[in-house]
């Protein structure tokens, strides 16, 4: 272990120590979540997705940042990107399970949504999961990938952020074998469905966050894809 990465867990344990340690800090946690829900979800992933690609960064070159990264451009793409994925949850969330309850078999899943676990209440989660991560993921995926090269192309600036993205370029220059073969084919079914059958089945106002925590995954995957696309 470097001292790098000491320094990093002693960081993450401060960060997170006085939200288990102080009732008071997470009730004014919970409180402002459920007041400001889009601009908690932008700062939740703006946070932990970035802190995610700073792992992924660590596993590829062993450092946790370098020249051209792009530390604020990155928060900036991942703040708003989590504002997206907060509205497609709760379209998902409430679209889904009203469109199963037109049909006899489903009957009833909206209900059991809002309450306790049950098996009606797992097949909803599932469902739910099951249509956002095969219609709004891959966009979602391959417009952050289009992003990164953005990033990248302008070492990190915050030009990045504001001028023209190439984007005919952009698509064309995707690996697509490594884009469908492992980020859609792989990680889809075998991570991202069961961990979003998981995320619904928690409390609302919880599912952001756990999604923000598994961004922290995702970045991990992007820095395997990542290291797939210069092999191949």
């Amino acid at each position: 272990m470097k001292k790098s990465d000491f320094i990093v867990i002693v960081l993450v344990a401060a960060f997170l120590a006085p939200f288990f340690l102080s009732d008071t800090v997470y009730a004014g946690y919970t409180a402002w979540n459920r007041a400001n829900a889009m601009s908690m979800a932008f700062l939740k992933f703006a946070i932990l997705a970035t802190f995610g690609e700073m792992l992924g960064l660590r596993i590829k070159t062993g450092h946790y940042w370098e020249k051209g990264f792009g530390v604020v451009p990155h928060m900036v793409v991942w703040g708003v990107f989590g504002m997206w994925i907060a509205a497609a949850m709760g379209i998902f969330r409430m679209g889904v399970p009203a469109f199963l309850d037109t049909f006899t078999v489903f009957d009833g899943i909206s209900g059991a949504m809002k309450g306790g676990f049950t098996g009606m209440k797992l097949l909803g989660a599932f469902f739910i999961s099951l249509m956002m991560n095969t219609s709004f993921a891959p966009v979602f995926m391959t417009l952050h990938k289009i992003l990164d090269n953005q990033i990248a192309r302008h070492e990190g600036r915050f030009s990045s952020l504001t001028s023209r993205i190439p984007m005919e370029e952009f698509i064309s220059s995707l690996n697509w074998k490594v884009q469908w073969g492992f980020v859609f084919k792989k990680t889809i079914p075998i991570f991202w469905i069961p961990a979003h059958t998981l995320t619904f089945l928690l409390p609302t106002d919880m599912q952001v966050l756990f999604a923000a925590l598994c961004s922290v995954i995702l970045g991990l995957f992007l820095s395997i894809a990542a290291v797939k696309s210069k092999n191949n």
